[in-house]
């Protein structure tokens, strides 16, 4: 079921002093109605109509939890659950989230705002929520077995707090984490703040995601959940390049993009085109004097970083993780280099005996995006993607900032490629070339080697074979 509905059905009260506990059954009679978003789509931005207004963002191919009032506590309904996310269009997963998801949908609330959270378990296992970055009373942190029992199949917990401080935080099990995480249960929780904070500044465009990894061998549907470094898929709220979409902004906006990390490393997230500025982590907003201007800034594991900009150059930017590997699809760490290799008399052969046998890496992996080579069933390409002027050959963590003079305020449509103005493309160069202009000091070490060897030698540097391939990590 696909529902974006502002209210919940049913109505009834339960008592402010709870406890993060098995819900009774007269608290179960007045249960919010679960809301379901199986659609991978941005969503537009969940305008409040009750409580406290605020501007609210835009998750990244993700959507934001609806809630009901409730004698002035927000009252949200969150379902832990097997789901199927469609990573990239053609390629789906078996993952675990929430409300049909993964990543689960985003809570927003406001500074001072009582919250309240039933949590129903329908995984196959235990689990509990955390709170990540949260200021809270102990009992409410979700840690199973420390501050909480375990939310058992089929049971529903709940937990209430206040939402103590503005900022960007983030929630996922501390039950069985590493299988739950590994396989997608995590979100987003934005607090907003109450009134004008003096270093929190209105934006015109507010968007946020989650950096998460999987491990999908390609053909098949669900994560290994034992992988802590050898990960094949980067992704963006669990989807990956070309699955992602563009971030869509008017000319001249001013955008905050707010970024967690829930993968095993650290993430240079780098945006072409325009200087931001870090404005916030998840321990809170960053003090202006602590801030300096950055096109690359490093989200460590279990971080969040909070970005801001003014949108002042039209064009489609690329915005994505400066780790080369990162923005691959499907990679395979045991694919040999074969840069400088001409086995072109093999690989006639070998196609006599196997049609669709194709040559890899001979002259880079550039090929790869562009040849017609079969593929297992669900699975995508390692290199892809078809941009104006050919194949753009990215994948995993890779998106675009469109920024458009004509986009409206609050269109988050995607405007198509960017228009250049005649004469603004970089082009081939048919004239004649000058005698560039070279120095005439000599170069070479700042002092000479003490022995030499008699003759040149060429370095070849080979992988050792281990078992595993990577016993030495």
């Amino acid at each position: 079921m696909n529902s974006r509905r502002a209210f919940f059905k049913g109505a009834g009260a339960v008592g402010a002093a709870v406890v993060a506990t098995a819900v009774s059954k007269v608290a179960m009679a007045a249960l919010p109605e679960p809301v379901i978003q199986t659609k991978p789509d941005t969503m537009p931005p969940l305008v409040p109509n009750s409580g406290r207004p605020y501007n609210p963002v835009v998750t990244l191919n993700g959507w934001t939890l609806p809630w009901r009032m409730n004698k002035g506590v927000k009252e949200f309904h969150l379902v832990a659950e097997p789901v199927v996310r469609e990573m990239a269009p053609g390629f789906k997963a078996h993952l675990w989230g929430y409300n049909g998801q993964s990543p689960g949908p985003t809570i927003e609330v406001v500074e001072g705002d009582r919250v309240r959270l039933f949590v129903t378990n329908r995984l196959p296992e235990h689990t509990s929520v955390h709170w990540h970055g949260q200021r809270l009373p102990n009992g409410m942190d979700g840690v199973s077995g420390l501050t909480q029992q375990s939310i058992q199949p089929g049971k529903t917990f709940v937990y209430e707090f206040v939402a103590r401080r503005p900022g960007t935080f983030m929630y996922h099990p501390h039950a069985d984490e590493m299988t739950q995480m590994a396989m997608g249960m995590m979100g987003f929780w934005i607090t907003h703040p109450k009134a004008k904070h003096p270093l929190i500044d209105e934006v015109n465009r507010d968007f946020c995601f989650l950096l998460n990894a999987y491990d999908i061998e390609p053909g098949s549907y669900t994560p290994k959940i034992m992988t802590m470094l050898n990960f094949n898929l980067w992704s963006w709220n669990s989807r990956i390049f070309p699955g992602i979409d563009s971030l869509n902004v008017r000319l001249g906006d001013k955008v905050r993009i707010r970024v967690g990390n829930l993968t095993m490393t650290n993430h240079p997230i780098h945006l072409h085109g325009h200087e931001f500025t870090v404005t916030g982590t998840d321990g809170g907003p960053v003090p202006k004097t602590a801030r300096w201007p950055e096109v690359t800034t490093d989200i460590a594991v279990g971080q969040m970083r909070q970005v801001e900009f003014v949108a002042d150059e039209e064009g489609d930017w690329a915005f994505h993780c400066h780790k080369s590997h990162h923005t691959m699809n499907a990679m395979g760490h045991d694919v040999p280099t074969m840069i400088g290799i001409d086995h072109r008399g093999v690989a006639k052969q070998i196609t006599n005996l196997i049609p669709d046998y194709m040559v890899m890496g001979e002259r880079g992996m550039a090929d790869m995006a562009e040849m017609e080579m079969p593929l297992p069933d669900n699975t995508v390409p390692m290199m892809t993607g078809a941009g104006p002027f050919g194949s753009v050959e990215m994948g995993g963590m890779f998106s675009m900032l469109k920024v458009r003079r004509g986009q409206k305020a609050g269109d988050y449509t995607d405007p198509g490629w960017y228009k250049h103005p005649p004469g603004s493309v970089a082009s081939e160069w048919t004239g004649a070339m000058a005698e560039p202009a070279r120095a005439g000091a000599p170069t070479g070490q700042s002092m000479p080697s003490q022995t030499k060897p008699a003759k040149d030698i060429e370095v070849q540097v080979r992988k050792p074979a281990g078992q595993g391939g990577h016993s030495g990590h």
